[in-house]
């Protein structure tokens, strides 16, 4: 089942590669139905808060008029970092599904154990590495894409 719902967020995370957007995707399920779907836009919007999680929260949010999403799971395919995990806790989401671990950003293992934290009012219940070799494979290859064009433009110079 969760293989299902983090291919739906494999689709989206290629649709931000398509626009050169960092390939990370987004989709939030309840009831067995997916109810938003997002990509990450930080590049095309040029505002640092365009995070594929952030955006399917929003949309999540409108879908079910109420920022309480207390019976949905997110499907990222990409760890968390902190502002995305505090929307999470925020919305009350109560299970995330995430792909592959972010050693660099994520907050939900990696780095810290936000979705977890005592302190909070809100936890969530984390399944990770769910489809994790192809959530990775799409980021390594994106940025070595990157530094391969980075790198030809340098020549050209």
């Amino acid at each position: 089942m969760h293989e299902k719902y983090m291919a739906e967020a494999i689709i989206e995370a290629n649709k931000a590669a398509q626009l050169g957007e960092v390939p990370i995707g987004a989709v939030i399920v309840k009831d067995d139905k997916i109810i938003s779907r997002a990509h990450n836009l930080r590049e095309t919007s040029q505002n640092p808060i365009t995070h594929a999680e952030v955006l399917a929260i929003a949309s999540a949010s409108e879908a079910l008029n109420s920022f309480r999403l207390e019976d949905c799971t997110l499907y990222v395919t990409l760890e968390p970092c902190v502002m995305c995990s505090g929307a999470i806790v925020m919305a009350r989401i109560p299970t995330v599904v995430y792909g592959a671990k972010d050693p660099k950003g994520g907050t939900v293992d990696s780095l810290m154990g936000l979705l977890d934290e005592p302190k909070f009012n809100h936890r969530a219940n984390v399944i990770s590495g769910i489809l994790e070799t192809e959530c990775s494979t799409m980021l390594k290859d994106f940025f070595k894409s990157l530094r391969a064009k980075k790198k030809e433009k340098k020549n050209e110079l």
